[in-house]
């Protein structure tokens, strides 16, 4: 028996149906009705955001930890194209995550009416899958449908829009149960070819995390490598695919990598890549790897057909999801390979990770954050957006478990701040870390309000060194002496945290930095540590000025 509910009724229904226990709005008179259904669902989680961008944001961290989606609600028009930059982090990510857009009423369609946007073309290109929900009696199918696509295959969004006529229907209309992954296991075949692939290696090398990566196959995956010795090179922005602390741990590919894991990269000749895509920034501009790699084999294992033999040539693809893989390869005899590779690179990574004194330089982010390293647990959530910033945290941070980095692939600034509004909310046991450079933390540093309104504890580290570092760094590399359009004028961003209930402090010289970051971390809720940094200390490695020179 069924009975008659409204469209935001129905829809609330299947969002717990599907065990959803936490929404991001930003609220609309477009979707009243669902905020309506929400006032009765104690078991839902609302949690109100400052602006969709950080909604959305907020919504795709938590799919990242969660591995079902994350879901946001915004309003039509200016809220929808606010919150598209969730959406395409997501879809860069493969991060499961679900946008639900309130829209104007169908009878208004095709009339430009106000704030009217065609969704469905707009997101296209953005999303797994965009549509609009017209008939109530179809909600059920509609969300169940939506959490299939966002978590199969490589997961990623999908963008629902509701007209806000059919919300306020009354129908009758039976709910659709959970729907979970269905497990994809690989070709027994294929993996013993791979075995016998890695009997004929003498130098190979993996590189692992990205779509479909959970906690199973982090321990699977790490249980196999280390039983053979196999080094492990973590993709972009994905350096929690395995513990840092295993001992073939041989340190992260992207922007400002080890050289020696370059090399090592170069030299070996089977690349055994497990989830990730082999983007632009873990091939260095698909240079490090070439779409052809000549004079190498590779074998490239991911959950999604598509993916397979898109961009790059592949000896062995294997379709499969991440942990029913690595399971099956950690339940090889290990005693048939063995190699002395992957504890070689993990010296020459613990090497590179191991800050060094700069001489001349009174504010030196390295000692900074093995200071960190020293006073913080290793299971704290480090999250951060874009920017050369946040290359201190990848090369000298050491991330633990899986879900302990939280950063943008699609390298989108503003998303540190939210992203660890979200872990707190999700992880209230575990520390959480905003990085953020002061370009990066006023493009959502509103969502502090968001932290303070839910009582969360946070520390923010914003580093602040007056301009958009990276863009700067670029301008002086492609036009010495020509600056341009990246100097910035920031707030006392210290008052700016008081201002919003928080504590903080600012921080001028490297030998300040321990104390000032105990002290912060005796704060109950939001703490921030305004560091004032020098712009010519440009990454880790560079000072601005040997760019210019020429």
């Amino acid at each position: 028996m069924t009975t008659k509910r409204t469209g935001g009724r129905i829809l609330v229904d299947q969002l717990l149906a599907q065990g959803c226990d936490r929404i991001f709005c930003v609220p609309g008179e477009s979707y009243l009705a669902v905020l309506d259904a929400l006032h009765d669902s104690s078991e839902i989680d609302l949690v109100v955001c400052r602006q969709e961008g950080g909604a959305a944001y907020m919504a795709e961290a938590d799919g990242k930890l969660t591995g079902r989606p994350g879901v946001c609600f915004v309003t039509r028009g200016p809220g929808a194209t606010n919150a598209s930059i969730g959406v395409h982090t997501a879809f860069q990510d493969s991060t499961p995550m679900i946008l639900f857009i309130g829209d104007v009423a169908r009878d208004a369609k095709d009339r430009e009416g106000f704030q009217e946007v065609d969704f469905p073309a707009m997101f296209a290109p953005l999303a797994k899958w965009a549509a609009k929900i017209d008939d109530a009696r179809r909600i059920p199918e509609y969300v169940a449908r939506a959490y299939a696509v966002a978590m199969s295959g490589r997961p990623g969004p999908v963008v629902l829009a509701l007209p806000e006529d059919m919300l306020l229907d009354e129908v009758e209309t039976a709910d659709r149960p959970k729907v979970v992954r269905p497990a994809q296991p690989p070709c027994i075949g294929a993996t013993g070819t791979l075995v016998q692939m890695l009997k004929d290696a003498t130098n190979p090398i993996a590189i692992v995390g990205g779509a479909d990566w959970d906690d199973r196959a982090a321990h699977c995956f790490a249980e196999f490598a280390e039983g053979i010795g196999l080094p492990v090179a973590c993709a972009f922005r994905r350096q929690d695919a395995i513990p840092s602390s295993s001992p073939v741990y041989a340190g992260n590919l992207g922007y400002g990598p080890n050289p020696k894991l370059l090399e090592r990269m170069r030299a070996a000749d089977l690349l055994l890549v497990v989830g990730p895509r082999i983007g632009e920034a873990t091939t260095d501009g698909y240079t490090l790897i070439t779409p052809d790699h000549p004079g190498q084999i590779l074998v490239h294992v991911h959950p999604d057909p598509n993916e397979l033999q898109s961009v790059y040539r592949t000896d062995l693809a294997i379709c499969a999801d991440m942990p029913e893989f690595a399971e099956t390869m950690a339940q090889w005899e290990h005693d048939i390979l063995a190699f002395e590779d992957g504890a070689q690179a993990h010296a020459e990574w613990e090497a590179w990770n191991t800050p060094q004194p700069r001489d001349g330089v009174t504010f030196d982010l390295g000692p900074c954050v093995a200071a960190m390293r020293e006073a913080m647990p290793a299971d704290t959530i480090i999250c951060n957006g874009a920017g050369n910033y946040s290359g201190w945290w990848h090369r000298y941070w050491r991330y633990g478990k899986r879900g302990t980095q939280l950063a943008p692939t699609n390298g989108s600034m503003g998303y540190g701040i939210p992203a660890s509004v979200a872990a707190a909310l999700r992880c209230p046991d575990q520390r959480v870390v905003a990085l953020a450079g002061d370009g990066c933390f006023l493009m959502n540093g509103q969502e502090l309000a968001t932290a303070v309104a839910h009582g969360l504890r946070l520390l923010v580290i914003l580093v602040d060194n007056g301009t958009y570092g990276t863009i700067r760094m670029h301008q002086e590399r492609e036009y010495p002496h020509r600056v341009s359009g990246t100097a910035l004028a920031n707030p006392d961003f210290a008052a700016l945290a008081r201002a919003y209930g928080g504590w903080a402090e600012v921080v001028e010289k490297t030998a300040d930095f321990a104390l000032a970051l105990a002290r912060a971390l005796e704060q109950p809720g939001l703490a921030l540590l305004h560091c004032r940094t020098d712009i010519e200390q440009i990454t880790p490695a560079l000072r601005l000025s040997s760019l210019n020179k020429r």
